[in-house]
C-alpha cells in the first residue's frame, strides 16, 4: 500500500488497443489534468482545489465530531455512551477497508462519476454498462439521503439555538415540528445559492470549515472537560452498555444496529471523489483526501465522544426524546449549566454544519451531473449543462435541492424519520461501494490499471473484507431501532432501498437500455511495462 510515481501493473490491459476492449482506454498521467479528463469528457469545471482545499472539503463534508454529537439520538438507546464509543471504533475499522479500496480506485481514475465510473470500468466490457448504470444511481440516491440527513441535523441545531433562551419552547412537540422544516429549507437553499452563485468561494468555505471543525472541536472538548461540576463515572462511559440498552433487542443486536451512528459519523469517504474534475493532480490528492477524512474524522469524533460521555449527568433525559430528538443540546446544558455557554457551543456546531452542507450540495449535484453527461437520467440534455461563467451545473444543482427539499418532510410524518434518512444514506452508499469492489474481485482485477496509490498484493484481501463488512451491516441497519415496533416506529430502509432499485430498473428497461451511452473512461497509462 503506497504512493508511487510509476504505478505497477496488476491484472491490467497492456496497451491502448486491449484497454479499449475493456470498456475504457488508458491515459497518460500528464493528460489527466488536461483538456480530456479521466471521465472521457472535456474539462468544464475550474480546477480550483489543491491538496489543502481537498483536505478541507473532505474534513468539512465529513464533519465527524459534529455529526456524531448531533446524531447520537440514533444510538443513545443502544447501550448509551459505551455503545457509541465501541460502535464508532467498529465503524472506523471497517470503513478503513472501504477507504483504502476507494482511494485505490480514485487514484486510478479520478472522475466526478466516482463509483459510477469505477464500477463501469472494472466490471469489464460485457457487464460494465448495466453495472455502472445501477451503481451510479444508487450512489446518487445515497447522496440525496445524505444531504437530507445533514441538513436535518443543521435545522435541529438552529431550532435548539432558539430554544436555549426560550425554556418553554419544545420543538419536539408535534405542533412545533414544522419549525424544524422551515429551518431545513433555509439552510438547504442558502447552501444551494452559495454553490450556484459563488462557486469560486466554495473552496474557501471548505478551508474555513476545516479550521472551524478542528479548532471548534478542540475548543468544545476543552470546554466540556473543564466546566462540568458533576462528571460521569468511568464505568458509565466505558462499561454501562447493558443497563443503558433501552432498545428491547438482545445486546449483540442492539450493538450492531447502533453502529449506524459511527457509520454516519465517518461514512462519506467517496464525497471528494465527485469533485475530482475540480482538483489539481487528482490521482494523488483525491486518495489522500479520502484517507485523511477517515483518519482525522475518527480521531476527532472519538475524543469528542469520550469527553461528551463524562459530561452527562442524566442519561434518562437524553433517551426519552426518541430517535428524532436532539440530545446534544441537553448534554451541553447539563455540562455547562449556562445558557450562554450552551448557545456558544451549539453555534460552533451550526457553523461547522453549514460549511458541511455546502460541500455536500456540491458532492450530490456533481454526482447527478456526471450521470446526466452520459445520458443516464431523464432530460439529460438539460441537466448536463454547465454555466460557463458560474462554472456550475446550475440545472442539476437546483434539481437536487428540490428533491432534497421534499425528503426533508419525511421526519414530519414519521417518529423514526431521521433514522430512515441516515440509514438509507449509509446503506445505499455502502452498496454502491461494494459493487466496484466485488466486480473487480470477480474479474480478478484484470480490467483495473492501478494509479500512484495502489494496494499491491493486499488489494484482494482489502476489497474482500470491505464487501463482507458492507453486507453484514447493511442487514443490521435495516432492523427497527427498538422492539416492539409498529407502523410509525418501523425501520423503512429496506422498503426505501427496494423501491429505489425498482425505479432505477424501470428506467433502465424503459429508456436507458437503448439510449444510455457507455462512458468513454480513461485510466492512467502503465509506464512500468
Amino acid at each position: 500500500m503506497s504512493f508511487t510515481d510509476k504505478p505497477k501493473s496488476s491484472h491490467v490491459a497492456r496497451g491502448p488497443d486491449e484497454a479499449d476492449e475493456a470498456v475504457g482506454t488508458v491515459l497518460d498521467p500528464a493528460d489527466v489534468d488536461g483538456e480530456v479528463n479521466a471521465s472521457g469528457h472535456p474539462d468544464q469545471l475550474t480546477r480550483q482545489y489543491g491538496l489543502w482545499r481537498v483536505a478541507g472539503a473532505a474534513i468539512t463534508i465529513d464533519n465527524a465530531w459534529v455529526v456524531l454529537g448531533s446524531s447520537i439520538s440514533v444510538s443513545i438507546a443502544n447501550g448509551g455512551i459505551p455503545g457509541i464509543l465501541y460502535g464508532l471504533m467498529v465503524a472506523a475499522f471497517y470503513y478503513a477497508f472501504i477507504g483504502l479500496s476507494l482511494a485505490e480506485l480514485a487514484s486510478a481514475m479520478p472522475s466526478s462519476g466516482g463509483v459510477y465510473h469505477w464500477a463501469t470500468m472494472v466490471a469489464g466490457p460485457r457487464l460494465g454498462r448495466p453495472v455502472g448504470f445501477f451503481t451510479g444511481w444508487l450512489n446518487f440516491a445515497a447522496w440525496l439521503f445524505g444531504l437530507a440527513s445533514l441538513v436535518q441535523v443543521a435545522a435541529n441545531t438552529v431550532v435548539q439555538l432558539y430554544a436555549t433562551y426560550h425554556p418553554g419552547y419544545h420543538p419536539a412537540v408535534a405542533a412545533q415540528a414544522w419549525h424544524v422544516y422551515v429551518a431545513y429549507l433555509g439552510v438547504l437553499w442558502l447552501s444551494t445559492a452559495c454553490v450556484v452563485l459563488a462557486n469560486g468561494l466554495v473552496p474557501h468555505t471548505q478551508s474555513a470549515g476545516m479550521v472551524l471543525v478542528l479548532a471548534g472541536g478542540l475548543a468544545t472538548i476543552v470546554t466540556l472537560a473543564a466546566l462540568p461540576t458533576q462528571r460521569a463515572s468511568d464505568y458509565f462511559v466505558w462499561g454501562s452498555f447493558a443497563e443503558n440498552n433501552a432498545t428491547g433487542w438482545p445486546g449483540g443486536v442492539a450493538f450492531l444496529t447502533g453502529v449506524l451512528n459511527g457509520a454516519f459519523t465517518i461514512g462519506t469517504p467517496d464525497s471528494i471523489s465527485h469533485m475530482a474534475e475540480e482538483v489539481r493532480d487528482p490521482r494523488r490528492n483525491v486518495p489522500r483526501g479520502i484517507l485523511l477524512q477517515i483518519g482525522l474524522g475518527f480521531l476527532s469524533a472519538f475524543c469528542f465522544a469520550i469527553v461528551l460521555g463524562y459530561a452527562i449527568s442524566d442519561i434518562a433525559v437524553l433517551q426519552g426524546g426518541g430517535v428524532d430528538a436532539f440530545p446534544l443540546a441537553a448534554i451541553y446544558a447539563q455540562a455547562t449549566h449556562s445558557a450562554g455557554a450552551t448557545f456558544g457551543l451549539l453555534l460552533i456546531v451550526f457553523l461547522s454544519l453549514l460549511c458541511g452542507v455546502t460541500g455536500t450540495v456540491l458532492t450530490a449535484t456533481r454526482a447527478y451531473w456526471a450521470l446526466a453527461r452520459d445520458h443516464a437520467v431523464p432530460f439529460s440534455g438539460v441537466f448536463a449543462r454547465v454555466h460557463a461563467r458560474l462554472s456550475c451545473p446550475v440545472e442539476a444543482t437546483l434539481f437536487v435541492s428540490l428533491v432534497v427539499s421534499a425528503l426533508g418532510a419525511i421526519p414530519l410524518g414519521s417518529a423514526v424519520g431521521f433514522t430512515n434518512l441516515t440509514g438509507s444514506f449509509i446503506i445505499l452508499n455502502a452498496i454502491s461501494y461494494a459493487v466496484p469492489f466485488s466486480t473487480n474481485l470477480l474479474a480478478r482485477r484484470r480490467y483495473f490499471t492501478p494509479g500512484p496509490f495502489h494496494l499491491g498484493r493486499f488489494g484482494v484481501a482489502v476489497n474482500l473484507l470491505a464487501v463482507l463488512f458492507i453486507a453484514l451491516f447493511a442487514v443490521f441497519f435495516c432492523f427497527p431501532p427498538a422492539t416492539p415496533f409498529d407502523a410509525t416506529t418501523m425501520n423503512y430502509n429496506c422498503v426505501i432501498i427496494v423501491g429505489i432499485v425498482a425505479l432505477v430498473a424501470a428506467w433502465w428497461f424503459l429508456h436507458a437500455a437503448k439510449h444510455y451511452e457507455l462512458p468513454h473512461l480513461k485510466m492512467a497509462v502503465d509506464h512500468s511495462t
